[in-house]
């Protein structure tokens, strides 16, 4: 079964990796540690829109690690694969967190309600039963992710200003292609899981109305300023 994405035929620029390289990586991670890339425990597959353009969508997969019981942070790529590109990052907090966030912050942090109830975002290879129950605490939580590279127009490299991205909400959202391609390679049915997980709820008092950048679209650009130097340095630099 491929699992491949179907922007991933976009070849990344450079030279193919080299036998030297190789046997170089192989002795620094025989003695470097990655305590915390080995504390990712988890791989979840979603799909993100762009906060300021919804027909803009892909396929997100996951790799996170608990912080502690109220924060995961996760990596995210464009598949599952080995050779998968590290597209952007997400950040994952409870409600009581989000809360605790001012109000001009909470626009920039999507809910996670709707995508799990309905069925859209899964554990691959996790069984059902195992899967929902970290599934019920996932959807009482709000994210805030960023992507910083643009495999949906087929950029070779992380070109552009990162962008802000969002989440399904309500049914329609999602393009019913995407969801039928990821259907098909990963041999889940979203309806099926509906149904499956009807009995799960969302943040206590509901979805803050300021979240999912309340309702409106934002987009991330770049502004020049005037650099003003540390109070330390007297002279110019440039």
């Amino acid at each position: 079964m491929s699992t491949r994405s179907s922007h991933a035929e976009v070849a990344v620029p450079g030279e193919p990796t080299q036998t030297g390289t190789a046997l170089l990586e192989t002795a620094t991670g025989t003695i470097q540690g990655f305590a915390p890339i080995n504390s990712i425990h988890q791989h979840l597959c979603a799909f993100h829109f762009y906060a300021h353009d919804m027909s803009r969508q892909v396929e997100a997969h996951h790799f996170c690690a608990h912080l502690n019981e109220d924060v995961r942070q996760c990596l995210i790529f464009d598949s599952p694969d080995a050779s998968a590109r590290l597209i952007g990052v997400e950040y994952i907090v409870t409600e009581p967190l989000f809360l605790a966030l001012p109000d001009d912050e909470k626009p920039l942090w999507h809910s996670h309600e709707y995508e799990v109830r309905g069925g859209y975002l899964f554990l691959p290879g996790v069984p059902g039963p195992v899967e929902r129950r970290d599934l019920e605490k996932v959807a009482k939580t709000y994210g805030k992710t960023i992507h910083f590279w643009q495999v949906d127009r087929g950029d070779a490299l992380p070109l552009g200003i990162p962008q802000l991205m969002m989440a399904l909400t309500r049914d329609g959202q999602l393009r019913e292609d995407l969801a039928e391609d990821v259907e098909k390679r990963f041999g889940v049915s979203f309806e099926k899981e509906r149904k499956n997980r009807e009995y799960m709820s969302g943040p206590d008092p509901g979805i803050h109305p300021l979240a999912n950048a309340a309702g409106k679209g934002l987009k991330t650009e770049l502004r020049e300023t005037e650099l003003a130097p540390p109070a330390s340095m007297s002279g110019v630099f440039v």
